[in-house]
C-alpha cells in the first residue's frame, strides 16, 4: 500500500512540475509578443569604419509610433517601402523639413527617410518628426555626417558643407539596395512612387539616374566653362540622384587614372587628388566624370524629375514639364529664400504653410495660382501652370477618393 502511496505522489510531483514549466514558457513567449519588433532603428555605421573605429553617431529616430510597431511590417504581405536621403548642414532644417514633408504628403507606399545632419541638429529633427508620427506613414533615422577618416576634412570642405556626403551613400547604407538621394532644397509636386518605379525601367548595366544640367547648350555650364570630362552634352545635376546601390557597390569603374577597373570605394579618393583644382560644382564634377568615362551606367531622366531656375530664367527650355507639369522642383541658387525668382518661391512658401489635413491639402491650389499669377512679370512666372500643373494631379488623385481607397 505505501508503494502505490509512494507511486501516486511521485506522479502528482511530476505533473505540478510540468505545469510549473509550461506556465513559464507560456509567461516567456507573452512578453517576447509584447515587444511587437518595434524598437528604434541603429544608424549605420560607415562601412571604412568596420575594422573598429568611430561609426556614424547615434542618431535613430523612432519608428512610426515611438515604442510601437510598423504598421507596414506585416508578416502575411510585406509592402515594400521607398528610401529617401538628404544630407543637411547649417541652416538647412526649415527647408529639408519643407521637402520631407512634400514627400508625405502626395506619396503612396512608405517612406524611409536616411537624414544625414550636423549633430546639433539631430535633437530639432527629432522634434519636429515625432510631432509627425500620428500619420504612420514613414519610419526615419538620423546620421552623423561621416566621412573616411584620413581624409574628412578635405571632403567636408569640398564644395558646400556636407554635401560630398552623397558620395558615401552606398558605403554606408550597406543594407539599402535602391535610395532616391535628393537636395534639401527639393520639393515633390507628385508620389515619391511615380519616380521611384523609374528603378523598373534601368537596363542591365545601369546603376543610377539623374537629369541633364541644362537642356540649353547656349546657357549651360559644363559645355562652356568645365575644365574636366563630363558626363554628354551638358552634364547632369547630381540633385535628384536614383541609385541602384547595390549595383553600384559591385560595379568595377572604368577610368582615366589606371588601366585597372575600380569600385566606388576605390575611385572616389584618386578622383578627387587628380581634378581637386579643376573641379567647381564638387561632388557632382566628380559624378559627372565617373559617368563620362562610364555612360552605359547612368540612366538619363527628363526635366520635369530635377526642373531649376535654368529651365526658365532665359526662357522655357523644359518641354516635358511644358506638357505635363513639373515632378520635382528644385530650389537651387537660394530662390526659395530671395526675391529672384517669385514663382519658386511661391510654391516653397505653399508647402511649408500646408499641413497634413485633406481638406488643408485641397485647399493649396486656389492660393497657390493667385501668388504665382503675381509673378508673370518674371520668365519663369510668364509659365506659372507649368508650376501648378502636375500638382493639381497629383491632389486630384490623392485626396478627391475616398478615404478608404487612399
Amino acid at each position: 500500500m505505501r508503494r502505490y502511496l509512494r507511486l501516486v505522489v511521485l506522479c502528482l510531483a511530476c505533473g505540478f512540475c510540468s505545469l510549473l514549466y509550461a506556465f513559464s514558457q507560456l509567461a516567456v513567449s507573452v512578453e517576447e509578443g509584447a515587444g511587437g519588433g518595434g524598437g528604434k532603428p541603429q544608424a549605420a555605421a560607415a562601412s571604412w569604419l568596420s575594422g573598429g573605429g568611430r561609426g556614424a553617431a547615434g542618431g535613430a529616430g523612432p519608428a512610426v509610433r515611438p515604442g510601437g510597431s510598423d504598421r507596414y511590417s506585416m508578416k502575411t504581405q510585406p509592402v515594400e517601402k521607398m528610401h529617401l536621403a538628404v544630407v543637411a548642414c547649417g541652416e538647412r532644417l526649415e527647408e529639408t523639413m519643407t521637402m520631407l514633408k512634400s514627400a508625405i504628403i502626395f506619396s503612396i507606399k512608405p517612406l524611409q527617410f536616411h537624414i544625414f545632419a550636423e549633430d546639433q541638429l539631430h535633437d530639432s529633427f527629432k522634434e519636429r518628426l515625432n510631432n509627425w508620427s500620428f500619420l504612420q506613414r514613414f519610419n526615419y533615422t538620423l546620421y552623423s555626417i561621416t566621412f573616411p577618416n584620413e581624409n574628412a576634412a578635405e571632403w567636408k570642405k569640398l564644395f558646400k558643407p556636407c554635401a560630398s556626403q552623397r558620395l558615401f551613400l552606398p558605403l554606408i547604407l550597406k543594407e539599402v539596395d535602391s535610395l532616391l538621394y535628393v537636395d534639401t532644397d527639393i520639393l515633390f509636386l507628385r508620389p515619391v512612387d511615380d519616380i521611384w518605379s523609374l528603378l523598373k525601367k534601368f537596363n542591365s548595366t545601369q546603376i543610377a539616374a539623374m537629369a541633364p544640367e541644362h537642356e540649353e547648350p547656349r546657357i549651360g555650364w559644363y559645355n562652356r566653362f568645365a575644365r574636366h570630362p563630363y558626363y554628354g552634352k551638358t552634364g547632369v545635376n547630381s540633385g535628384v540622384m536614383l541609385m541602384n546601390m547595390t549595383r553600384m557597390r559591385r560595379k568595377y569603374f572604368k577610368n582615366d587614372m589606371t588601366t585597372v577597373r575600380l569600385q566606388w570605394g576605390d575611385i572616389l579618393m584618386p578622383l578627387l587628388k587628380k581634378y581637386k583644382l579643376n573641379i567647381t560644382w564638387g561632388d557632382q564634377d566628380l559624378l559627372n566624370i565617373m559617368f563620362f568615362h562610364n555612360p552605359e551606367s547612368l540612366f538619363v531622366f527628363p526635366c520635369h524629375w530635377n526642373y531649376r531656375p535654368d529651365h526658365c530664367i532665359y526662357g522655357s527650355n523644359c518641354l516635358e514639364a511644358e506638357e505635363g507639369g513639373i515632378s520635382i522642383l528644385h530650389g537651387n541658387r537660394g530662390v526659395y529664400h530671395d526675391e529672384k525668382q517669385p514663382a519658386f518661391r511661391a510654391v516653397y512658401e505653399a508647402l511649408r504653410n500646408c499641413s497634413f489635413e485633406d481638406d488643408d491639402v485641397r485647399s493649396l491650389l486656389e492660393p497657390l495660382e493667385l501668388e504665382l499669377q503675381k509673378t508673370v512679370h518674371t520668365y519663369c512666372g510668364k509659365i506659372y501652370r507649368v508650376f501648378i500643373k502636375q500638382l493639381a494631379k497629383s491632389i486630384r488623385e490623392r485626396y478627391d477618393r475616398p478615404g478608404e481607397e487612399r
